[in-house]
């Protein structure tokens, strides 16, 4: 009895009989004539363990992924390859290896979705013939020497720090254009030059200071000194 996700193929004197899997349900097999192989249907899990890939870049990691297929077609299965998933294990690792080499570490590290759909249509085709269909490749896990997550972290904040230092720079250019238009304004206009002093005025008087300093023109304070000058000669000298 053939289960429901379970394909027999039969031998009979050495030939596959009817060029096709039979099953599911009840089979029947001849003695001493008929040889049968079950091949589960299911979709299997192969875990690539971890690899050791020298990068584009010419930095050493360690990559491991896992690999999702299922057989579709159980004749090929059995009669074109030994064991289809000791090869399919195999071809993923091999295929894993080669295609991260073409990538530098910054690639890998970015792009996993784009790499794994590369992996997954290499093996797709390579084991089509064994009767494979894969149907997805994940990367797990990227390791990267101490020393160079140290390096590439130092980097990242230098980055940052540059960023920020040349926004800070944008926002006092950005400050300077503005205080230039504004003192082109008042300049322009005497009238809302001492509108803005008497603002400034009020906002100074609203803060509750004690002591409140009015600025003054020079001209005026020269006006002033002039004046006292000339009382003092009118005074007599009762000496």
């Amino acid at each position: 009895i053939i289960k429901e996700y379970e394909r027999a193929v039969v031998f009979r004197l050495g030939r596959i009989q009817a060029d096709k899997a039979k099953g599911p349900g009840l089979i029947l097999i001849l003695p001493c004539i008929d040889v049968f192989v079950k091949v589960d249907l299911r979709t299997v899990t192969c875990n690539i363990p971890p690899q050791e890939i020298l990068t584009r870049d010419s930095v050493t990691t360690q990559v491991d992924g896992v690999v999702y297929y299922r057989i579709y077609s159980a004749v090929s299965a059995v009669a074109n390859v030994n064991d289809v998933h000791q090869a399919t294990f195999l071809l993923a690792q091999t295929t894993l290896r080669n295609v991260l080499g073409t990538r530098t570490l910054s690639q890998i590290l970015a792009g996993r979705e784009e790499i794994a759909h590369s992996i997954q249509t290499l093996l797709d085709d390579a084991t089509e013939l064994w009767g494979i269909r894969v149907a997805r490749v994940e990367i797990k896990d990227v390791r990267i020497p101490v020393q160079l997550q140290r390096s590439m972290a130092a980097e990242a904040e230098a980055t940052r720090e540059a960023r920020a230092k040349v926004l800070a720079a944008e926002g006092e250019m950005n400050a300077s254009k503005a205080l230039k238009s504004a003192s082109m304004v008042l300049a322009e206009s005497p009238a809302a030059l001492q509108l803005r002093y008497l603002q400034t005025l009020a906002t100074v008087a609203t803060e509750k200071n004690s002591t409140i300093v009015f600025p003054l023109p020079i001209n005026m304070l020269e006006g002033i000194d002039g004046i006292t000058y000339d009382n003092h000669k009118k005074v007599p000298n009762r000496a």
